[in-house]
Parts: C-alpha cells; structure tokens; sequence
C-alpha cells in the first residue's frame, strides 16, 4: 500500500477547514472526470466517462466533527483508508489528510508511483478547498 500524509497550516477557524473538507461534492469538482455521489453510509466517487470508468466506494466509519473521520474505500479498484483530521492553531487549523492507497493490479514496486500520485492529486484537492 502507498501511505502518505499532507498537512496544511491555514487561517480558517477549524469548524470551516472542517466544513470544507467534508463537503465531499466538492472534491469531484477538483478532480478529473469525478463526480460525488452520496450514499447511506458515506459515497462513491464514480470516475471516467460515460460507461467508461470506475466506481470508488467510501464508507465513514469514524464521525467525531469538527476535529476526524476516517473513510475506509470499498472498491474493486481503489482500496485503503483515508484521515481527515482538524486542529485548532492559534492563527486558525492545522489540516491532516493520511491516506493509505492501493490500486488493485499495480504490484507492490509501483507503491512508490501511487504514493507520488495521490499526494500530488489529494495536495491540489485539498489547497483549493482550503483557498
């Protein structure tokens, strides 16, 4: 599996990092060909187009607001988990998004690859919804 972790120091108070980084909608809205679709027990990111793509279920298992949650991914692609975590500083929030991604049928030699890219990918995602 790939872990990795991205912090951010921002001037948002952590009730709106929080609010911001739990709108998941608007992740899709930052990452190519995805959309967000809500479900019972959290929601999938269907990525591609058309009939053409891939389905990324995330159930929240772990809901303490504004300060974690933890998404396990469901998927036949993508598998892993993923953090959100929120700290008060004193100039706003520290952000800490962990993540440990697994793309199913690249070998455990391309982890290094899945790492460089979900960092860079989730390091976008998240810098835009904390601007």
């Amino acid at each position: 599996m790939a872990l990795f972790e991205i912090v951010r120091e921002v001037a948002l108070p952590p009730e709106e990092s929080w609010r911001r980084l739990t709108d998941w909608e608007q992740h899709g809205q930052h990452v190519p060909l995805t959309r967000i679709i809500r479900t019972d027990r959290g929601f999938t990111a269907r990525t591609g187009v058309g009939r053409l793509g891939f389905d990324d279920p995330m159930e929240i298992v772990e809901w303490s607001p504004p300060r974690f949650c933890r998404l396990e991914k469901r998927g036949r692609v993508v598998t892993g988990w993923a953090e959100v975590g929120v700290e008060p500083t004193v100039g706003g929030s520290r952000v800490t998004w962990r993540e440990d991604l697994h793309v199913r049928g690249v070998p455990r030699w391309g982890d290094g690859l899945t790492r460089a890219a979900g960092t860079r990918m989730f390091s976008r995602v998240i810098d835009r919804l904390l601007a």
